[in-house]
């Protein structure tokens, strides 16, 4: 069956295309067009299950609707709720969402940034790896609203929203130094990411506040997570004095109970111990983990906002918003002194 366009239906109702099109892009009160031809047109597009070429609609418009939501790992807890917050909000305003994991892959998200690019979408929401300053300021010189989550670039100026990384783990270590533990180590992943820096700086400056040994381990992040274990692992086995732990980030903290397991099945009650994300997991181990929270839903709901206060408005302020959101430390037994 052919599929109908808007000159079929003006032939059929007996009107002029312009006549259809202003109904079905709801300006026909603006046009003076009466209720009783709204009605027939409507009517008829019911009857008929006629959609609109989105195409053509581009076309007209020079807006496809679609925003590119490019984020480090889709499979990630974090991320993944993140997505489905963003794509809620972003349905109910008319958007569609597409997708990509970056994999925190310089060379991947410029080809992604290209695809995006050729399918004209709207705006973008993402969160960056290194490198890919230059593709970003190129969208937004075409005048193209881009709004970082999680981390954002130094030499971008553009919206972020990210949480107080620095303070967060800052506060998490000493929170561990006034539980009496005084041999904390910080093991994270290898970034010169804003946000992974930030929360290295936190420790480092709790650390060196209170004149305690700083024990950092920054791990070659690898896919294969036996690998990270391993690396984990041997930095344990390096510094048998430790009494606390804090991990900078969720993967490296799930791999992290799995080398302590493997080191110290029976000790882990003695050893303090705290993870940047939280998750269900850690409330579930034993003893139960204590764990820095992100406001995920806050987080995701200020991009979108922020995004789609750019497209409606036509991206014309350069103000740009920089929003910062305090976490949560959720207090549970592993960052007790002796917890049983």
């Amino acid at each position: 069956m052919k599929k109908l366009s808007i000159v079929d239906i003006a032939k059929h109702l007996n009107i002029s295309k312009t006549t259809v099109s202003f109904i079905l892009n709801n300006r026909a009160q603006e046009k003076r067009i009466s209720e009783e031809l709204v009605q027939r047109v409507q009517d008829f597009v019911k009857e008929v299950g006629y959609k609109p070429n989105p195409i053509a609609k581009s076309l007209r418009t020079g807006k496809t609707k679609t925003i590119g939501l490019m984020i480090e790992n889709i499979a990630d807890p974090f991320f993944a709720a993140i997505a489905r917050h963003i794509e809620n909000k972003a349905n109910k305003n008319g958007y569609k969402i597409i997708y990509c994991s970056t994999d925190n892959n310089t060379d991947k998200t410029k080809e992604l940034l290209g695809m995006f690019r050729e399918q004209n979408v709207d705006g973008y929401i993402m969160s960056p790896p290194i490198g890919v300053g230059e593709e970003i300021k190129s969208l937004m010189a075409s005048n193209l609203p881009i709004v970082f989550f999680d981390r954002h670039l130094c030499e971008v100026e553009t919206d972020y929203v990210e949480v107080d990384n620095e303070q967060s783990t800052l506060d998490a270590t000493q929170y561990l130094i006034e539980q009496g533990f005084k041999h904390i180590a910080f093991i994270t992943f290898a970034s010169t990411q804003t946000q992974m820096q930030g929360r290295l700086n936190g420790y480092q400056a709790a650390i060196k506040k209170n004149k305690y040994q700083s024990y950092v381990k920054e791990v070659i992040f690898n896919p294969n997570e036996t690998v990270v274990v391993q690396s984990i692992l041997d930095f344990l086995k390096k510094n048998k004095g430790l009494d606390a732990i804090l991990f900078g980030a969720l993967q490296a903290g799930t791999s992290g109970l799995k080398a302590l397991k493997k080191i110290a099945p029976d000790n882990l009650s003695n050893l303090g111990i705290i993870s940047f994300d939280d998750c269900d997991v850690f409330e579930l181990f034993s003893p139960p983990i204590t764990a820095i929270a992100q406001p995920i839903d806050q987080i995701a709901e200020y991009a979108i906002d922020l995004l789609l206060k750019r497209l409606n408005n036509g991206n014309t302020n350069k103000e740009w918003k920089n929003i910062v959101i305090k976490t949560e430390l959720i207090i549970r037994d592993s960052s007790a002194k002796n917890a049983s």
